[in-house]
């Protein structure tokens, strides 16, 4: 038996029991995916700008004190933004695997980049507690007053012009909120899953839980994965979109230029004269 979002089988004793997502759902993720990006490319392209400057003026005094090169991501930071990357794109690969008929030992592939992935968010969340600032990634009412003022703007309505951002601007604190909401569905069921097949790490236990919870398990698995598609894709396209390129080269080389800094960012709401300052002091030590 089957419906739009889940399948159901029928287990040894006769009862109706949900066995996985409906795997049609992931060519819905797909299209959605395409859709979001055609439609934003001819929404920039085409959508009447609005009248004005884009963004508040940042003051001047903070402005003066930004150094040439502004340090965006540590080495720590990107290594684990590209080893989760390739970790997230080798478990979908695999995941689409049954799906479209490929016939390989995917499931191997699949439980160890989960492992890695499982592995690098850990590590993520003791160096982010430590070691950055863990707050500013997060959603906060700023947040929604400028995301609302932006929408206002866009849609022809009067509104202040936004103050720029901060380190991470509101969209990008979305697509990690969205991210981590997926995580906690895909990591904890897929760690519970290994105990279904057969790893050195684990002695296969099928029967740890009853037919009901491997089967809520495996659709919540499943669903919060063909999400993660979806975002995936959105992920990409804004990392190689021109006007985001900066972005990505941060990501890549760790820092951003005075200029790309100034563009984008309020010095006020992400302080960086301190770097300069704190790199004198220490060539003078």
């Amino acid at each position: 038996m089957t419906n739009f979002l889940v399948q159901w089988g029928v287990n040894p004793w006769g009862e109706d029991t949900l066995v996985h997502a409906q795997w049609g759902l992931v060519y819905l993720a797909l299209a959605f995916g395409l859709c979001f990006m055609v439609g934003h490319t001819l929404f920039v392209r085409y959508w009447p700008k609005p009248a004005g400057p884009g963004t508040a003026p940042v003051n001047e005094a903070e402005a003066a004190r930004v150094p040439a090169r502004v340090k965006r991501h540590s080495l720590a930071a990107r290594m684990f933004h590209w080893i989760m990357a390739a970790s997230m794109l080798t478990l979908l690969g695999t995941a689409a695997a049954p799906v479209l008929g490929l016939q390989f030992n995917w499931v191997e592939i699949h439980w160890i980049a989960g492992l890695v992935l499982t592995v690098s968010i850990v590590y993520h969340i003791i160096h982010a507690s430590f070691w950055l600032d863990f707050w500013s990634i997060w959603l906060n009412r700023e947040d929604a007053g400028e995301a609302t003022a932006r929408f206002k703007r866009a849609m022809g309505r009067s509104a202040p012009a936004p103050r720029k951002a901060g380190k991470y601007p509101w969209d990008n604190k979305m697509y990690h909120t969205a991210i981590v909401l997926s995580a906690l569905a895909t990591v904890p069921t897929g760690l519970f899953m290994m105990n279904r097949v057969e790893t050195p790490l684990f002695t296969r236990n099928p029967y740890l839980f009853g037919d009901t919870t491997w089967g809520l398990m495996y659709v919540l698995h499943g669903l919060s994965g063909i999400g993660l598609v979806g975002l995936t894709m959105a992920h990409i396209y804004f990392a190689i979109r021109p006007e985001k390129l900066w972005i990505t080269k941060g990501m890549v080389f760790g820092d951003i230029s005075r200029q790309e800094f100034l563009q984008h960012h309020d010095p006020e709401r992400w302080a960086v004269g301190a770097q300069a300052r704190g790199a004198a002091e220490q060539h003078h030590l």
